[in-house]
């Protein structure tokens, strides 16, 4: 809590926030990081609530929060309400909402979030959660950084694993860092799958697991995985994550390193990243 106008800053730390945050909301997509964020926030002793995106959030998140309340896509005044019976002012968005429920023609949008969308300028990622953001700042529900309770979990300097990058690896990652960049930079993606200095699978929106399997199937071994954070990172939304999950996707495809960007990826449940990659002979690096 700033002491001289009472706003409290995500990059501080808890014992500073303590007196500023007792519940926290949660908007919970898919995959790990929604749990992931759930048991670092109890930890700490701040009760959250959790709105659940009906078939992304997973149901193990329900032990970890106080309250669990299923949503659709598209009912955003339903979210409002609840959040704000729950006293909540603080909100995280963690995980992905699988992107095929953008497309789904029987989706119904309510009102608010009907209105939200005709307002957009374009349906890229960054375009429409900056756009929920605001809609959250207007009813006095602050979105906050979604690490911020989660450093720990970023991904330390140097090689995690037994194996480091072999010199053509290294010559791949310094190849497709630059192009990774450039396309989160656009607001594409933010992993690409190289070979031989080729760019053979660049992320777009079906997600990194799907990347690596397209990329890999081409390649059909030694692919290199790159991941990096957006140019412009807003850490509130879309963060740089890998966990056992992309290990065995890579390993699957005979793929050989992932690069991943130091201080900025989170990476889910380390230990078993790391074993699974040793045991697959796969380099992970941060750089």
């Amino acid at each position: 809590m700033d002491e001289g106008n009472g706003v409290f800053h995500p990059a501080m730390n808890f014992q500073d926030s303590q007196q500023s945050i007792k519940t926290l909301g949660l908007i919970a997509g898919n995959n790990q990081f929604p749990i992931l964020f759930a048991r670092a926030a109890k930890e700490q002793g701040i009760r959250v609530v959790a709105a659940g995106i009906r078939g992304d959030t997973s149901i193990l998140l329900k032990p970890f929060v106080e309250r669990f309340v299923w949503f659709k896509v598209g009912e955003l005044k339903k979210l409002f309400t609840f959040f704000k019976e729950e006293g909540v002012q603080f909100v995280v968005m963690a995980g992905q909402v699988n992107p095929k429920n953008l497309f789904d023609d029987t989706l119904k949008l309510d009102e608010e979030f009907q209105s939200l969308f005709l307002a957009l300028k374009d349906r890229k990622a960054d375009t429409i959660f900056a756009a929920v953001a605001q809609r959250l700042k207007e009813e006095n529900l602050e979105l906050l950084d979604s690490t911020f309770l989660l450093k720990k979990y970023l991904a330390p300097q140097g090689t995690l694993t037994k194996r480091g990058p072999t010199l053509q690896e290294l010559a791949d990652i310094e190849f497709g860092q630059g192009i990774a960049k450039a396309m989160g930079g656009i607001d594409v993606g933010q992993t690409v799958v190289v070979k031989d200095k080729a760019i053979v699978a660049i992320e777009a929106m079906e997600g990194t697991d799907q990347c690596i399997l397209r990329g890999g199937k081409i390649t059909r071994r030694g692919a290199v995985v790159i991941k990096v954070s957006k140019p412009a990172q807003d850490n509130r939304f879309d963060v740089p994550v890998m966990g056992p999950r992309t290990i065995q996707n890579m390993a699957k495809v005979n793929a050989s390193c992932l690069a991943i960007e130091a201080d900025k990826t989170l990476i889910i449940d380390r230990e078993k990243s790391v074993k699974l990659a040793n045991q697959a002979g796969i380099c992970i690096v941060a750089m």
